[in-house]
């Protein structure tokens, strides 16, 4: 008989090693950007990932004024608001958001695509956007990725 054994490994806030990445998003296409972010905050690149738990990396984003959108999104895509009143529903083009707050353009793009309860609300606080090439968080040493 082989004496192998197999264990199977499930991680917990304990055993969670989180490392820093730093990713330039000059002239990478929204989606694609945010779909490989997203699953890197969510920690489903590791082997040891655990779904109930938050083990995914930290990533700090870049130039988020220079992502691009195809085809005619940046004329059609919208963004809205709702202030709660009636009427007060307020839209925005994505051109026009991308002038005003382009932080916000890859947070919602990234925050769909995590999970809709406590631990999506968790993992989104493992990303960090930032307009320009400067970041607060050189203390961390991270690590650049090109996706």
């Amino acid at each position: 008989m082989n004496s192998l054994s197999y264990k199977t490994i499930s991680a917990n806030a304990q055993t969670v090693q989180k490392e820093w990445f730093v990713v330039n998003a000059e002239d990478k296409t929204l989606g694609r950007l945010s779909s490989e972010v997203a699953k890197i905050i969510r920690g489903k690149h590791k082997p040891s990932f655990t779904p109930h738990v938050d083990c995914g990396d930290c990533v700090i984003i870049i130039n988020a004024e220079k992502v691009r959108l195809t085809g005619d999104k940046m004329e059609t895509k919208e963004y809205q608001t709702y202030s709660g009143y009636p009427g007060g529903r307020k839209v925005t083009l994505a051109k026009d958001q991308l002038k005003r707050k382009p932080v916000s353009l890859i947070e919602i793009a990234v925050k769909g695509m995590l999970p809709k309860n406590r631990l999506g609300r968790e993992v989104f606080g493992n990303l960090f956007v930032y307009e320009g090439n400067e970041h607060p968080h050189a203390a961390q040493q991270p690590k650049e990725i090109n996706l």
